[in-house]
C-alpha cells in the first residue's frame, strides 16, 4: 500500500465583502445559463474546449481515480452519424416509450425527436463514465462513486464553457450505447450524457422557465 504524500495547500481567503460580491456576482452570471436549442455553425477553437475540458477534470472524485472520460467531437461525418443514432432512439422514445406523464412534462420545453443541432453545433462532448479502469499490467482498476463523480465534473464543464462564452445543451437519449460503437470506447464505458457546444443562432430563443426559489430548494438548520 502506498504511503499517503502531502503538500501545502493553495487556498486564498478573501476579505467577507469580497466573498460575498463573488458569490453575488457568480449567481448572476449562472442566472444567465440556460439550455440552447437553436446553435450557429460558427468555429469554436479547440484550445477553448481543451481548457474547459482540464477544468471538468479538477472535479472531486472517488479516491482520486477520476472515473471519467470526455469526447470532443467536431468532424461533420461523426456528429451525422451521431444525430441518425440519436433520432432513431428519440423517435422510440416519443413514440413508445415515454409515458403520458413523461410527455406532459417535456411539452413547455418544446422538444421532439428531431435533433438539428447534433449536426449544426461545432462541437459535440461525448461524456463516459468507466465503471472500472485498466492498470498498466492490464489488470482491473475498481472505480469508486463513478456516478458522483462524473456527476460533478459534466457540472464543472457546463459551468466553464458558460464562462468561456458558449452555449450549451445537455442531450441524453437513451439509451446511448451506440456511441460507444460510433466513438470507439470500450464496453466498461458507460455513455453518461451527451453535451451541445457552441454559440447560440442568432435568433435562438428558449422557453419561458423559472428557477425555485432558495426557500424551495434549501433548508438551514
Amino acid at each position: 500500500m502506498k504511503k499517503a504524500q502531502f503538500i501545502p495547500l493553495d487556498f486564498q481567503e478573501l476579505p467577507v465583502d469580497e466573498m460575498r460580491q463573488c458569490a453575488t456576482d457568480f449567481y448572476a452570471q449562472m442566472k444567465r445559463r440556460r439550455s440552447v436549442r437553436d446553435f450557429s455553425d460558427r468555429s469554436v477553437p479547440r484550445d477553448i474546449i481543451e481548457t474547459c475540458l482540464l477544468a471538468a477534470g479538477t472535479a472531486p472524485n472517488g479516491a482520486n481515480l477520476q472515473p471519467w472520460h470526455f469526447v470532443a467531437v467536431s468532424d461533420p461525418t461523426i456528429k451525422r452519424q451521431i444525430r441518425l443514432a440519436a433520432e432513431a432512439e428519440e423517435r422510440e422514445f416519443y413514440a413508445r416509450r415515454a409515458s403520458e406523464e413523461w410527455l406532459e412534462a417535456l411539452a413547455p420545453l418544446g422538444t421532439d425527436a428531431d435533433k438539428p443541432f447534433l449536426e449544426t453545433a461545432p462541437w459535440l462532448i461525448a461524456i463516459f463514465a468507466p465503471s472500472y479502469g485498466i492498470g498498466q499490467s492490464g489488470a482491473k482498476i475498481k472505480h469508486y462513486y463513478v456516478q458522483e463523480s462524473v456527476g460533478i465534473a459534466t457540472g464543472i464543464l457546463i459551468t466553464a464553457l458558460h464562462q468561456a462564452g458558449l452555449a450549451t445543451l445537455t442531450h441524453t437519449p437513451s439509451p446511448m450505447h451506440f456511441l460507444n460503437e460510433i466513438l470507439e470506447r470500450p464496453g466498461n464505458e458507460r455513455p453518461f450524457l451527451l453535451l451541445v457546444v457552441g454559440y447560440p443562432a442568432e435568433n435562438a430563443h428558449v422557453p419561458t422557465i423559472s428557477k425555485n426559489p432558495l426557500s424551495q430548494i434549501a433548508t438551514f438548520r
